[in-house]
């Protein structure tokens, strides 16, 4: 399992747009992969999943994947995340 905590950098957290750009990023990996904040845990595919989570600017995120390219994937997600969806 590979995990990498990031802070959301866009002001408007992770609200439907940006949540699509997460999820399409997430789906071209074939490791499963989730997104927790504070004790929830979602699955980073899942589109209500992540939107539930209610994650706004500024929040800490933490991302972790298990299977055969699960660096890749969290790596990607955060760099993702970092740029702040370029919005």
């Amino acid at each position: 399992m590979f995990v990498k905590d990031v802070i959301v950098q866009n002001q408007v957290g992770l609200h439907a747009r940006p949540a699509t750009f997460f999820i399409q990023k997430a789906n071209e990996f074939k490791s499963t992969i989730w997104v927790e904040k504070e004790e929830r845990r979602v699955n980073a595919k899942s589109l209500l999943g992540v939107l539930s989570l209610g994650i706004m600017g500024g929040a800490q995120i933490r991302i972790l994947a298990e299977g055969s390219d699960e660096e890749a994937a969290v790596t990607a997600l955060a760099e993702l995340v970092n740029t702040g969806f370029a919005e």
